[in-house]
C-alpha cells in the first residue's frame, strides 16, 4: 500500500497522481549507449587489446547503471497527488519528507517549463498557499495537468 493510500481521510479521493518524469533516466541511458558504442569500436579496432575494451566498458558502464538505478529510485520514492481535500507530496525511503496543503489554503500553482520540458512534458511546480508554500517540485511529469487539477477545486 502506498503512502498516499495510507493517509487518505474518510471521503477523500485521489483525483490526480503523478511522479517525477521519465527524463531522469536519460543521462544514465545515454552514458550506457556511449559505453556500448565505445566498447564495440575499441574491441573491433584493437582485437589484441580487448582487455582494455572491457575496462572501458566497466569505467563507463558502472556509472551509467548507477545513474539509471538512482533515477528509478527517485521516481519510486516520490509520490505527488491531488485529492478532493488537499495536495500531498511524499519523498524519501528511510527518512520520509511529506508536505500536505489543504485545498482551501492553495492560492496559486506556478509551473515553470523549459523548452525541453515542454517537448518532453515535464516541469517544475510551486504550490503557493496562505502564509506558506511547497518547496518547488522539480521535474514533475505533466505539470499542466497537475495545475489544472488543483485550480479546478
Amino acid at each position: 500500500m502506498s503512502y498516499l493510500e495510507k493517509v487518505l481521510q474518510p471521503g477523500e479521493k485521489i483525483l490526480h497522481r503523478t511522479t517525477l518524469t521519465w527524463v531522469l533516466y536519460l543521462p544514465g541511458v545515454l552514458l550506457l549507449v556511449v559505453a556500448i558504442v565505445a566498447f564495440s569500436l575499441v574491441s573491433d579496432m584493437l582485437p589484441a587489446q580487448q582487455r582494455w575494451a572491457f575496462v572501458l566498458l566497466i569505467v563507463l558502464g558502472v556509472p551509467a547503471l548507477f545513474l539509471i538505478v538512482r533515477a528509478w529510485f527517485e521516481r519510486w520514492i516520490t509520490e505527488i497527488a491531488v485529492t478532493n481535500l488537499r495536495v500531498i507530496l511524499k519523498r524519501g525511503f528511510i527518512r520520509r519528507h511529506t508536505i500536505e496543503m489543504n485545498m482551501d489554503k492553495v492560492e496559486s500553482v506556478d509551473v515553470d517549463q523549459s523548452l525541453i520540458g515542454r517537448l518532453f512534458n515535464y516541469g517544475d511546480i510551486t504550490v503557493r498557499g496562505v502564509g506558506s508554500g511547497f518547496e518547488p517540485l522539480r521535474m514533475v511529469d505533466d505539470p499542466l495537468r497537475f495545475r489544472a487539477q488543483v485550480s479546478t477545486r
